[in-house]
């Protein structure tokens, strides 16, 4: 039996483990895209529960960015509704195997990772901002 996948696997979790909150972020937005790629072929493929697996994965990472939002802040509410929307087609996605849904969910993934890519880029290289983003928790509002 290989050690490769119990290595990798040790080396992921070491990965989340030690990431800030800005990359963890981009970890959990890059894992959302990925399950979308791997829903869609499995919809190709006709493999109905693969591509189920894959969207209620996407659907858990957008309930924990729902559940992360600090609503301190007048965005949290914007970000909110468009998770909430993002989650409601999903389900859509799910319940239809809908390749049109999940490729809209998808740019829209895509686009706010690119977003929070260019906040965490810039807060990383202010160092007193990215002390004062730290934290335990995932802060949504960059």
């Amino acid at each position: 039996m290989s050690t490769q996948p119990q290595v990798y696997a040790s080396y992921r979790n070491s990965a989340v483990e030690t990431a800030s909150p800005g990359k963890l972020l981009l970890m959990l937005y890059n894992a959302a895209i990925r399950n979308l790629d791997n829903a869609v072929q499995s919809i190709a493929d006709k493999d109905i529960e693969s591509a189920h697996k894959s969207i209620v994965r996407t659907q858990d990472i957008v309930s924990e960015f729902m559940c992360s939002l600090n609503m301190e802040y007048e965005i949290s509410e914007k970000l909110l509704a468009l998770y909430d929307y993002l989650h409601r087609r999903l389900v859509e996605a799910n319940i239809h195997k809908n390749v049109e849904i999940i490729k809209e969910v998808r740019g829209f993934l895509v686009e706010l990772r690119d977003a929070w890519q260019e906040a965490v880029k810039k807060a990383s290289s202010t160092p007193s901002r990215a002390a004062a983003a730290g934290g335990g928790r995932v802060n949504l509002q960059g």
